[in-house]
């Protein structure tokens, strides 16, 4: 009995030993099992996260890639000073280029009053000029404006080339043409409004330094070639602005030098020499500019078949009268109701007097016309005064 109980003690104890063995076996499996999950998880959590570090860094680079070509397209767009504009914005900032929004025409089509999506007014001239002339004005304008700046030159903002629609986007000037205060028409918005002497002698003194901008300070010279008073174009303040530069000619290098070209711009403004031989130079916008100057004066178009015989040719009527200070008197415009100064227009008929011969030879230099209105011209008053009449 003794030795069977003790059989029966020995085989509890041995069965007890080896559930305690597989015990810590299992606790030892389970323990590297859950060991290696964590080692597994986080070695996931360590290559998810340079994964994703990488792809950070990648969208990072790509975003800046983008920004960086974005700010570069923007550099090149104020680099070029223009803006490229659709057809689409173009027609809604013009109202579907309404009438009611038409301020002007000219020989290249109708310009509309605009507002941008930015609220900035502009001009938008529309192109109706179809053909290869049409084509070469537009490609001028752009490519002339592109470079040229001045204070005294209507700038351009931008234009929109799309398909055979061609529209150019200037700064808006308030207060149109010079021509529309000269000769204002019944039902326009400025027949209540005419310039006074002050304010003329400014408009003549800024269109002369518009003109020796271009022909003095670029190289080589420009050639407006169709200078006149409706493309003297006056802001809120009616200071003066050159525009249109569609019909423009790069001059000669040399001083007293030509090109031949045909003959374009309106009558009653181009140069006899021009007219006859076709040769261009710096001297035949000074003719222009000096018709200009007689309108000031004498409130009178260049050319008017309506006047009594000898007087339909502006030039040829005011030219014997212009150095004569009675005569002179005698040509004035009405309008001015002889509130000026006496001394003034002498000296401003005297001007015109030189820009307008008949020889290219003997009128001055554009730069000598501004010497010479400088002194004529209130500086210190700095807002132009408009009369009601």
């Amino acid at each position: 009995m003794e030795k069977g109980g003790e059989e029966h003690e020995y085989s509890y104890s041995y069965y007890r030993r080896q559930e305690s063995i597989a015990l810590v076996v299992i606790i030892v499996l389970a323990s590297v099992a859950v060991a290696s999950l964590l080692v597994a998880f986080s070695y996931y959590c360590y290559i998810r996260n340079k994964v994703l570090s990488k792809r950070s860094k990648s969208q990072s680079t790509r975003l800046d890639s983008k920004d960086k070509a974005c700010n570069a397209d923007l550099e090149v767009a104020m680099d070029d000073g223009l803006h490229v504009f659709t057809f689409k914005q173009l027609h809604s900032a013009t109202g579907g280029f309404s009438k009611s929004n038409v301020v002007g025409h000219g020989g290249f089509g109708s310009v509309y009053r605009g507002v941008l999506g930015n609220g900035r007014k502009v001009a938008v001239k529309l192109m109706d000029q179809e053909g290869k002339q049409g084509e070469e004005e537009f490609e001028m304008e752009v490519e002339l404006l592109r470079r040229l700046r001045s204070p005294y030159l209507l700038a351009l903002i931008g234009y929109c080339s799309d398909s055979s629609r061609k529209l150019l986007v200037y700064e808006f000037m308030a207060n149109g043409g010079l021509q529309e205060h000269l000769y204002p028409i019944s039902g326009s918005n400025n027949i209540n409004l005419k310039l006074d002497w002050e304010t003329r002698l400014r408009i003549a003194l800024e269109a002369a330094k518009g003109l020796e901008y271009l022909h003095e300070h670029v190289s080589p010279p420009v050639i407006h070639r169709d200078l006149k008073s409706s493309n003297i174009l006056l802001d809120k303040k009616f200071h003066a602005k050159v525009s249109d530069f569609g019909l423009a000619k790069l001059g000669p290098d040399k001083a007293g030098g030509h090109v031949s070209t045909r003959v374009l711009g309106t009558q009653g403004y181009v140069a006899p020499e021009y007219a006859l031989t076709g040769h261009l130079t710096t001297k035949s916008d000074v003719y222009s500019y000096g018709v200009v100057l007689l309108e000031l004066l004498t409130g009178r178009v260049p050319v008017d078949l309506k006047r009594p015989p000898g007087e339909a040719v502006l030039v040829s009527w005011a030219l014997p009268q212009l150095t004569d200070r009675e005569k002179a008197v005698g040509i004035m415009d009405p309008a001015l109701e002889g509130q000026y100064s006496m001394k003034e227009v002498i000296q401003v008929a005297a001007i015109s007097a030189m820009c307008v011969q008949p020889e290219a030879d003997y009128r001055p230099l554009i730069a000598d016309v501004v010497q010479s209105l400088v002194p004529l011209v209130k500086t210190h008053r700095s807002a132009a005064k408009v009369g009601i009449s």
